[in-house]
């Protein structure tokens, strides 16, 4: 059977928490559950560094602005891993390129990542911490179980990524022209500020009205 879906999957999830794909592939690996995770993702030494690297992405994407920066910094890294990851899973079935399958892994990295650092600096806009830690554990979850969902059924999992990548691509959408309106409205109330602040001197400086009153 073509590894295509489980690639797409895999990707997808990879430009949310590379780490975790990595992880959580390595460890169906390990234990026997599947038998296309290739062996260079089994290893300990990369099961031990995508643990670390999942444990400090995990309380980094749950504060904002630190997740936003963390998203800039790993513009590069998820849609690079969802490319090596795409090609290790086609070179172990071998019923894709490896070419094609790090292309497919990386551009739905790619996108995937773009959809989810569009959304969080959306969310960072919101005066409160708890919106982050929400989608955090939302999109941690999601990734769980799509991956998890994927070694087992991988063509239903892909038609979920699709979908979810497709529904992101809309929300960010939406979210993008409602902060630029914000940020519009804010540089207006600013500059209305600014401009009452530099009249206000103007007008306590001026002198008295001059009388003309007349004694009788």
């Amino acid at each position: 059977m073509s590894v295509l879906p489980l690639v797409f999957t895999s990707g997808w999830a990879s430009g949310i928490n590379a780490y975790a794909v990595v992880l959580l592939l390595g460890l169906f690996g390990a234990t026997g559950l599947s038998d296309e995770v290739p062996a260079a993702l089994q290893r300990p030494d990369v099961l031990i560094v995508a643990g670390v690297l999942f444990l400090c992405e995990a309380v980094a994407d749950k504060i904002p602005y630190v997740d936003s920066a963390w998203d800039a910094a790993h513009t590069v890294i998820r849609p690079v891993a969802g490319a090596v990851v795409g090609a290790l899973l086609a070179g172990q079935s071998g019923s894709l390129p490896d070419l094609a399958a790090g292309a497919v892994g990386g551009t739905t990295a790619l996108l995937s990542h773009l959809v989810k650092a569009g959304t969080r600096m959306a969310v960072n806009t919101s005066p409160e911490p708890a919106s982050n830690i929400v989608l955090s554990t939302i999109e941690d979850l999601s990734v769980a179980a799509l991956v998890t969902f994927a070694v087992f059924h991988p063509v239903a999992a892909a038609t979920l990524a699709g979908l979810f990548l497709l529904a992101g691509g809309f929300l960010v959408f939406f979210l993008a022209s409602r902060i630029r309106r914000f940020l519009r409205r804010r540089a207006q109330r600013r500059a209305e500020q600014q401009a009452a602040a530099a009249e206000a001197p103007h007008a306590s400086n001026a002198p008295p009205p001059h009388r003309t009153d007349q004694a009788l």
